[in-house]
């Protein structure tokens, strides 16, 4: 019966170690950059929902939770728009609405990976106005 030395062994590990080096950097790159895709692709679904919201109604919603669970005071209320989990951007947090908007009817942002104002890369505001 043959085994493994303990060279073969450890070149194997440190065969596995570099190629772990170098893939990994580029795999985490990219689950980054693929939240911020899926963050502005529901930025989008949102804004339409809310546009949906005021097409049924003629009122636009107070705020993103209207689009799902029906206020009794709202006529011709038609939802829910979207799925509670669209509420959240892929970093777990709420997607900020202000209505009336700065820059539009209203505001949908989400503050990016660093959930702060500004940034760059993936740390950049998604908004439904850029």
């Amino acid at each position: 019966m043959h085994g493994f030395t303990l060279v073969e062994l450890l070149l194997v590990l440190m065969i596995l170690a570099l190629i772990g080096g170098l893939v990994l950097p580029g795999i985490i790159g990219k689950a980054e950059s693929a939240k911020a895709k899926a963050a502005a692709s529901q930025v989008s679904r949102l804004a339409m929902a809310v546009e949906s919201y005021y097409l049924d109604t003629g009122t636009t919603p107070d705020s993103l939770e209207l689009l799902v669970t029906e206020s009794g005071d709202v006529k011709g209320w038609n939802g829910p728009y979207v799925k509670v989990s669209l509420l959240k951007d892929p970093w777990g947090r709420d997607y900020e609405y202000k209505y009336p908007g700065e820059h539009g009817d209203f505001d949908l942002i989400s503050l990016g990976a660093d959930g702060q104002p500004g940034g760059e890369d993936k740390n950049a505001d998604i908004s439904n106005w850029e």
